[in-house]
């Protein structure tokens, strides 16, 4: 019996909002193997993931690199997929379609459009809104896209909580990829030492940084998250939002997390998109928008915070 495939290489936030989409595709055809090409930094995360029977690797190398490719190609055709759902519908994945996937059936935003619609005008309109059309289009019934489930991804964190704080508490994520520094709201530092001041006897306020994030995190005057000295896995990371009071991010993966387990919390945004675009909002997560994140004031972000916690 012939296979499925998903492309999803990421970001951390895409691949979260991914996973209805993904869940409806392995509902639809569940008694054929649903695999998923992404990139390495999600790959253990998402092998957790009931929905899928097998992640492979795309180490996404320049395309001029003939050898990689062949060799990727070499792999995927191992797998004897008949169709190809790309939920990433970049220029790469357009290229791996007439490299790698010549024949087989794909599914993509391209042939989503409407006569006359152009690709420009598709993508103005909100992710789950464009993933829905995209699975409606091979006929998939969309009982999960706009209703994504984590709670596979949860574990107990008690113990891990347990050496940072004994007290309700509030996440902040006031970070972002180095490539997306326009997302990065200056203020995170004096609005930690409000709240701090605010809600001393009963919140702490927690962080759970990146990598690349553990440094600046620690200057920040809040209790840094960490095991055994470095950043938590991607599983730990929603078990500790899903434990969240309250969460402050960026426009970042764990604020679509946040929003995905209808937490409590705010995500701020600048000019770089719309909350509606990213389909980040709702009735628990909102968002507060504003032309330049340099001009958002501790004092706006703080009246928010306290309107939601009071």
């Amino acid at each position: 019996m012939s296979n499925i495939l998903i492309i999803k290489h990421g970001s951390l936030g895409d691949l979260i909002q991914a996973n209805g989409a993904i869940k409806d595709i392995k509902e639809f055809y569940h008694n054929r193997k649903v695999f998923l090409l992404t990139s390495a930094p999600y790959s253990i995360f998402m092998s957790e993931c009931p929905y899928i029977d097998g992640v492979i690797i795309d180490k996404r190398l320049p395309r001029w690199n003939l050898f990689f490719l062949y060799k990727l190609k070499k792999l995927l055709s191992k797998y004897n997929f008949s169709k190809v759902f790309d939920l990433q519908n970049s220029s790469r994945t357009r290229f791996y379609k007439n490299f790698i996937f010549k024949n087989l059936e794909w599914s993509s935003s391209l042939d989503t459009l409407e006569s006359g619609q152009s690709k420009r005008d598709f993508d103005s309109h909100p992710v789950l809104d464009r993933m829905e059309l995209q699975l409606k289009k091979s006929n998939i019934p969309t009982k999960y896209v706009k209703n994504v489930d984590l709670g596979w991804a949860k574990e107990d964190l008690s113990k891990l909580t347990q050496k940072y704080t004994n007290r309700d508490y509030i996440l902040v994520f006031p970070f972002c990829s180095k490539k997306n520094q326009n997302k990065k709201w200056p203020f995170f530092k004096d609005l930690i030492s409000r709240i701090r001041r605010e809600y001393k006897n009963n919140y702490s306020v927690l962080i759970a940084p990146g990598p690349d994030e553990i440094k600046e995190a620690n200057e920040l005057n809040a209790n840094v998250i960490t095991e055994n000295g470095k950043s938590i896995n991607i599983k730990m990371l929603i078990s500790l939002i899903s434990g969240a009071k309250f969460i402050i991010a960026n426009d970042t993966g764990p604020a679509h997390i946040a929003s995905h387990l209808k937490k409590n919390g705010l995500v701020l945004f600048g000019s770089h998109t719309s909350a509606k675009k990213v389909s980040i909002e709702n009735s628990y997560f909102k968002a507060l928008s504003v032309n330049k994140l340099a001009d958002l004031d501790v004092d706006t972000v703080l009246k928010e915070v306290k309107d939601k916690l009071n």
